[in-house]
């Protein structure tokens, strides 16, 4: 099982749309995916349309145990293949900065207890560093960081990995740096070439190819609640061959 921690610690960059287009990738290719959504604006909960649950991430954190796991997943929208780990604004109350490490291994516990056979758990993570984003990295075997080209691009990037490198001294020696995901570039932009470019001069191959551009695909298919690879326009297919690459670039090692 792969368990991907898909962070940004700055909002707005679309960390949930590439949580959900990786989803959708898995979907088209037949993985069993479990989606956390731990962003107590609980976008991804919304975009997969789960059925009603008796408790969400909120009750897991209290309490995690198999009975409160289980009756806070649901099999999503999309169909059998996705399921969602439902979000709530409650959640935020276990966002505090400086928990202790019994905390942070919440979620890694409650996880060990899945019994359904996913293939990818995707832990789409609030844009702070607090402890549900620290919980999400104990709990992972990867970190995908997303940012978007802009001026603060790079200082962004450069924290969200110092985050990840502490967690994985301190707490989980397992978690790696999948790598930076370059989100919402518009074509054609002087201003977005240069920071990309400054991005990869920066981190290296650490930034991965290809590049999502912006397309209203994206909001079209979360607002239907449908996965990206279902729309037929020329800018979903063009997103969906991305995100294609990107689920095997990381899935291609071990879970």
């Amino acid at each position: 099982m792969h368990t991907v921690a898909v962070l940004s610690l700055k909002g707005g960059v679309g960390k949930t749309s590439v949580a959900l287009g990786l989803a959708s990738a898995a979907l088209a290719r037949g993985m069993r995916t479990l989606v956390v959504d731990l962003d107590p604006q609980c976008n991804a909960t919304a975009a997969l349309d789960p059925g009603a649950t008796s408790s969400t991430v909120a009750d897991v954190l209290g309490s995690p145990r198999r009975s409160v796991l289980e009756a806070a997943i649901a099999k999503s929208a999309w169909g059998d293949g996705v399921d969602v780990l439902v979000g709530a604004e409650e959640a935020e109350a276990f966002n505090d900065p400086d928990p202790g490490s019994r905390r942070l291994n919440r979620l890694a516990s409650a996880l060990a207890e899945l019994h359904e056979p996913y293939e990818l758990v995707l832990l789409d993570c609030p844009p702070s560093l607090g402890r549900l984003t620290r919980s999400a990295l104990v709990a992972a075997g990867g970190a995908l960081l997303v940012t978007e080209p802009s001026l603060f691009a790079v200082s962004g990037v450069q924290r969200a990995a110092e985050a990840v490198e502490a967690e994985r001294v301190e707490h989980n020696t397992q978690l790696r740096t999948l790598g930076v995901v370059v989100n919402r570039v518009k074509p054609r932009s002087t201003e977005h070439d240069f920071r990309v470019a400054e991005l990869k001069e920066t981190f290296g191959s650490l930034v991965l190819d290809p590049v999502f551009p912006d397309r209203v695909a994206v909001q079209q298919a979360q607002g239907a609640c449908v996965p990206l690879h279902q729309l037929r326009t020329a800018g979903a297919r063009e997103l969906a061959a991305s995100f294609d690459t990107l689920l095997g670039n990381i899935t291609s090692g071990s879970p």
